[in-house]
């Protein structure tokens, strides 16, 4: 069964999340979708697309059991976070509920979000043993800048939507009632500018945001790595599958 749903409607494609009883979590069969809905040539007549989720949490991240499968390779996140960011129109994320650690990175990585006021955006990697990758820091460095990015990734702590928007991480804060009429504002702005500045324009802020992907990191993949195999990492793992404090050891 599909685990996304895409939809066209004139210049308006839609690209919903569909695993609303895992809390839209990220599993590889999801990332692969995503991926293919984002890889695709744009029709004609396309001019954004929109990400939605079903159910109240837009998105809680890499399924934890689906990560304890595959904890070495090619990051599959990477992939489809990649082609999301790339993909030649705009990308407006409507942001309903929650959008934690993949979720929170896949709202960053939409062109213009726009949250509902219940919603929270978070990195708790750190709470569960875990680091992000130099590709998903450095989304959060071009978004939040160094001091809230210490805090997203240090803390690990959820950020109300209002605060997203005041340190203009976020593009519109509603309330859930006028979640959709704010969202359609914006989408009905983009459908009617012009396709070929529309695809300058994204092309050109992509390029120019590119300079961190030059800069020697190999030694912070292997940190990364070993975070991801350690023994903290398989507790942390398992205390928040199991809903308890998790004790790490350093190890």
């Amino acid at each position: 069964m599909a685990k996304i749903r895409v939809e066209e409607n004139g210049a308006v494609r839609t690209v919903t999340l569909t695993r609303a009883e895992k809390r839209n979590a990220l599993d590889y069969e999801m990332l692969d979708e995503l991926t293919g809905a984002f890889k695709v040539v744009p029709a004609e007549t396309e001019r954004v697309t929109v990400i939605r989720a079903e159910g109240p949490v837009f998105c809680s991240g890499m399924d934890l059991k689906a990560r304890q499968q595959n904890l070495t390779g090619a990051s599959p996140i990477e992939v489809m976070l990649h082609a999301v960011e790339t993909y030649p129109l705009p990308v407006v994320g409507v942001v309903q509920g929650d959008a934690i650690a993949g979720g929170n990175e896949l709202a960053l990585h939409c062109d213009l979000v726009v949250a509902s006021s219940e919603a929270r955006f978070g990195m708790s990697l750190a709470q569960i043993g875990l680091a992000p990758t130099w590709f998903l820091a450095k989304k959060l460095l071009e978004v939040a800048g160094p001091v809230k990015t210490r805090e997203f990734l240090l803390l690990g702590d959820p950020f109300p939507s209002q605060r997203m928007y005041d340190m203009g991480l976020i593009s519109r804060v509603a309330s859930p009632a006028l979640l959709e009429t704010e969202a359609q504002k914006i989408i009905e702005r983009l459908a009617a500018n012009a396709p070929m500045s529309l695809k300058a324009m994204k092309a050109l802020i992509v390029r120019e945001m590119c300079f961190r992907d030059g800069i020697y990191h190999k030694d912070i993949d292997a940190m990364v790595t070993a975070c991801g195999l350690s023994d903290d990492s398989k507790e942390g793992v398992a205390a928040r599958l199991e809903k308890r404090v998790a004790i790490f050891k350093g190890s």
